[in-house]
């Protein structure tokens, strides 16, 4: 399955901003910064992943469904499997 250029701009986005967010906390365990706010940081960056993630899925699904696809459907083990990955 591949998603459209298109649909990968805010995925792309995110994963970007969430790559900033990374070097954030990097640059803030270097720096000796308290743990409180190091983990809020790391959930933000955690979150953000997550929705790219999650914006994947949903791309391919929706592209899959008002296209149709020479490739079988995926099975509800594999559509399974595939969320749990994000989980």
């Amino acid at each position: 399955m591949q998603v459209d250029e298109e649909s990968m701009k805010p995925v792309l986005n995110r994963l970007r901003r969430a790559q900033g967010q990374l070097a954030a906390v990097i640059t803030m365990i270097e720096s000796g910064r308290d743990c409180k706010d190091v983990v809020t940081q790391l959930a933000a960056v955690s979150r953000a992943l997550d929705r790219a993630g999650f914006k994947i899925v949903a791309g391919g699904m929706r592209q899959c469904l008002a296209e149709g696809s020479d490739a079988p459907p995926m099975t509800e083990e594999e559509l399974e499997k595939l969320f749990l990955t994000l989980a």
